[in-house]
């Protein structure tokens, strides 16, 4: 719920765009998101997302575009990610930055799991969760 005063009235309206203040690992579903990949909705608003994703060994997130910024944070395995025309090798503590539009995806090595931030929030993830 948020408050607004408007001419010293309060104004409260319920944001249904925005998860609880505090999110437990073992209270999160995973959802699949593709073969040998699942994710966690953390937390988010309209403004940002935060997305926990599980890869297993040969998954491949393919190759595509979004109007958001993401931010990302490998907290364990190895990956080949692409962003643009450009392919590294990531692990473990590594992280990696990709702009609006620019296309990117990623295969993985070693299983592991990526933590990404998106800016605004990815509401086409929030569809699946229903």
């Amino acid at each position: 719920m948020r408050e607004f005063q408007k001419n010293q009235i309060s104004i409260l309206y319920f944001n249904p765009m925005k998860s609880t203040p505090f999110q437990f690992e073992n209270d999160l579903p995973w959802q699949d998101a593709d073969q040998g990949i699942q994710r966690k909705m953390y937390g988010y608003d309209e403004q940002v997302m935060m997305v926990k994703v599980k890869f297993e060994e040969g998954a491949i997130g393919n190759l595509h575009s979004h109007p958001h910024s993401q931010v990302t944070y490998v907290e364990s395995g190895v990956f080949d990610m692409t962003i643009g025309t450009e392919t590294k090798r990531i692990k473990t503590g590594d992280g990696y930055y990709v702009k609006p539009y620019v296309m990117h995806g990623v295969v993985c090595i070693e299983p592991g799991v990526l933590i990404d931030v998106f800016r605004p929030m990815r509401e086409d993830f929030l569809k699946t969760e229903e």
